[in-house]
């Protein structure tokens, strides 16, 4: 293609991109007011009362298990970064990565991935050493695991019909249970790519990726898989005993995709009207917000204020070693 057919081409992009760069916002703002329209009708349907006695009635030992679990859930979650440290074979102990995971993932939770899940890394993993071009390779693996581990307790949940759809609603159960079994797919086609792909390295955008080992690929689903089952477990802990825990994982499971289609910080009020809406015919509607509600104390709040003091603690460490190797 010679110049004048580029400058062409480049004209007749032109119009396309400027018409949805004039529309984008306009919707983006639509979109929006249409989940705060929802969110006032769901919180004008709610009996407050019932929320504020249930959250006064929770035990201490309800509330203790929560914390465990979600402890256990954020090293679990760390340990995505400690396969990270095989895949890019880099001499860090787990000492160093164990703290960076942590206060990724709860930057993560309540800031955006933006935030947590790569300007953190980018940040911390820079005043350990780590290279960006191996800081991007850490940051891909802890999505693959993430991810993939979802697709394989998302397709085992749903496709094994354990989680039924209200009547009326667009996606049947049967629909679930196929969108399962095309999830396992997915996660299987991955673990075949990591056994039996001859090319094992791609360059894209300059970021070299390399297909982890098949031992490494199982070792991310099962790490994934867990973790998103554990923070089904902390729901299941605050929420009404009469519930089962595979229908809570199913439906957190749910939530997570209307989460990330939305772009909220921490899916705030999706979860809880992906809880209510599946669950209303089984358990009132004040319990099940006054669980979430201690669900987001316990698994998003709690730990973001730890991990801030944490991270201050890092940087004070990392300013005093940098006013020590100033030349005096």
């Amino acid at each position: 293609m010679n110049r004048a057919d580029t400058h062409s081409a480049s004209q007749t992009k032109t119009p396309g991109k400027s018409r949805w760069s004039r529309w984008k916002r306009p919707l983006t703002m639509l979109f929006f007011l249409l989940l705060i329209v929802l969110f006032t009708m769901l919180a004008q349907r709610i009996e407050w009362n019932e929320v504020f006695d249930t959250l006064a009635d929770f035990k201490v030992r309800t509330l203790i298990i929560a914390s465990g679990l979600t402890l256990v859930s954020f090293l679990v979650y760390a340990c995505f970064d400690l396969i990270g440290r095989t895949y890019i074979r880099q001499d860090l102990t787990w000492k160093q990565i164990l703290p960076v995971g942590v206060i990724s993932y709860a930057f993560n939770l309540n800031l955006s991935a933006w935030v947590g899940g790569i300007a953190m890394r980018y940040r911390l993993y820079s005043r350990l050493g780590v290279s960006k071009s191996n800081i991007a390779k850490i940051l891909g693996l802890s999505l693959a695991t993430n991810w993939f581990g979802y697709m394989t307790i998302a397709g085992v949940v749903f496709s094994s019909g354990l989680v039924h759809m209200p009547p009326g609603w667009k996606l049947s159960t049967g629909a679930l249970q196929g969108v399962g079994a095309l999830l396992l797919l997915v996660s299987a086609g991955y673990l075949a790519a990591c056994r039996f792909a001859k090319r094992r390295e791609w360059a894209i955008r300059g970021i070299e990726i390399d297909l982890p080992s098949l031992r490494m690929a199982v070792l991310q689903l099962g790490l994934g898989a867990l973790n998103w089952s554990l923070m089904a477990a902390v729901i299941f802990t605050l929420l009404p005993s009469k519930l089962d825990y595979p229908l809570v994982l199913g439906v957190l499971l749910i939530s997570a995709i209307a989460g990330v289609i939305t772009h909220i910080p921490a899916g705030l009020g999706v979860l809880e009207a992906v809880f209510v809406a599946l669950l209303q015919h089984q358990a009132s509607r004040g319990s099940l917000v006054a669980g979430l509600l201690a669900y987001r104390a316990i698994y998003f709040i709690l730990p973001l204020l730890i991990t801030l003091v944490m991270y201050l603690v890092v940087e004070a460490k990392a300013k005093a070693l940098r006013i020590e190797k100033k030349p005096g």
